[in-house]
């Protein structure tokens, strides 16, 4: 069962995802659009792309709540991510061990950074007149997956030895789901069933920002119309 599980959600997301990518690839950019000021060479271009992937810059600029919100949830997301790889792994990597704490405090801040998002859609009129159940949607999801991880951790202790054998045979075993035995057990189950459901729905999703943001013309593009003359490929079959 959760080997059946792992290739449904892996096929569905995969191919989701890089049909989209496809997509982004294929769409024409036929004019020079870059959000201005703007990168005039192509390396210049690049680190616009990293530091808006590392620090939101464009966020920044334009909505400071949310970019609090947003980079606090991405940056503590990355620790708890680098924390499970002790689940996936054997032997564990030399540099997860001392994550482990800082791992749990990160997934408090997760999902504090989650509900201060949820509460900024709640409580502002002009980002609830724009917010979509999607949104929402997707914001209760990522805190049942935080507050189900969080209760694992504090309050409902699952089998972890089962839940790691199971995980790290995933691919190719032929057991079931791992052992109900306890309360943290079922949570165990509740909260891989969530992540599992987010990988579904993510290429379907706004999610897919993640991979979006390196195919925006107004992030992606050189600010050079005046040196160079631009054309786009599907207009060069016309000159």
């Amino acid at each position: 069962m959760l080997t059946f599980l792992a290739y449904f959600v892996a096929t569905i997301f995969l191919i989701g995802f890089l049909s989209r990518i496809f997509v982004y690839a294929r769409s024409p950019a036929p004019l020079k659009i870059p959000t201005t000021p703007a990168p005039t060479t192509r390396l210049g271009v690049i680190w616009r792309l990293v530091t808006e992937v590392v620090f939101f810059n464009s966020l920044f600029k334009s909505d400071k709540l949310a970019w609090a919100g947003g980079l606090a949830f991405h940056a503590t997301l990355a620790v708890v991510l680098i924390r499970h790889a002790r689940y996936f792994v054997d032997p564990m990597p030399a540099f997860v061990g001392p994550l482990q704490i800082i791992g749990i405090v990160a997934g408090v801040v997760m999902a504090a950074a989650l509900a201060f998002l949820l509460l900024r859609r709640l409580v502002f009129e002009r980002v609830r007149y724009i917010s979509s159940r999607a949104d929402y949607g997707i914001l209760f999801l990522l805190l049942g997956i935080a507050f189900s991880g969080l209760l694992m951790d504090f309050v409902l202790r699952p089998n972890i030895v089962a839940i790691k054998t199971q995980l790290m045979t995933m691919w190719s075993s032929v057991t079931g789901l791992p052992p109900v035995n306890s309360a943290g057990d079922v949570m165990f189950l509740l909260h891989l069933l969530l992540v599992g459901a987010l990988l579904v729905i993510f290429p379907f999703s706004k999610l897919m920002h993640a991979g979006g943001l390196f195919f925006s013309p107004t992030r992606n593009q050189v600010d050079n119309p005046r040196e160079k003359r631009h054309v786009a490929p599907w207009a060069k079959a016309l000159d």
